[in-house]
């Protein structure tokens, strides 16, 4: 083994030493920029996170004015809406109420013409029965007075054409 790597000898330790040194020299130069340079690395990107985040911020409240906005013109529209059909409902049950007033008119005039038919019938067929009776019972009467006499032939002209004209 070579004299400068035993232990015992100084000039050993003095090159470990040395070797320390230098590493922690070198080490010590680039550590930093090295530690700074990932702290610099970490910043930016908490950074640019954070920006992001404000963004992202923004035009959440941005939107959310923007739904705000929306919905308030959405409920004006559904009263308008509402405010319609109630309307237009109003108009309806007026309308269907004339018509079912009319109709109801329209089915009372053509009873009462049905009822005033019925009764115009009625009547006639009274007054054809009633002459029918008349003309039985001149007939009953007047022969039962000309049984007795004599056949005038203008009494039995005037029998014929009794029960023609009564109708």
């Amino acid at each position: 083994m070579p004299a400068f790597l035993n232990p015992a000898e100084a000039e050993m330790w003095v090159g470990v030493g040395l070797l320390i040194f230098l590493g922690i020299v070198i080490f010590g130069a680039k550590a930093p920029k090295l530690i700074n340079a990932s702290l610099d690395a970490q910043t930016a990107k908490i950074q640019s996170d954070l920006d992001e985040a404000a963004r992202i911020r923004e035009e959440a409240q941005r939107l959310l004015a923007q739904l705000k906005i929306e919905r308030a013109e959405a409920e004006t529209q559904a009263k308008e809406m509402l405010a319609s059909a109630e309307e237009q409902a109003k108009l309806y049950a007026a309308d269907a109420k004339a018509k079912l007033e009319e109709s109801l008119a329209r089915r009372q005039q053509m009873a009462e013409r049905r009822i005033a038919n019925a009764e115009a019938q009625a009547a006639a067929e009274v007054r054809a029965a009633a002459a029918d009776l008349a003309a039985a019972a001149a007939e009953v009467v007047l022969t039962k007075r000309l049984a007795g006499m004599k056949s005038d032939p203008l009494i039995d002209g005037a029998l014929g054409q009794l029960a023609t004209k009564l109708q």
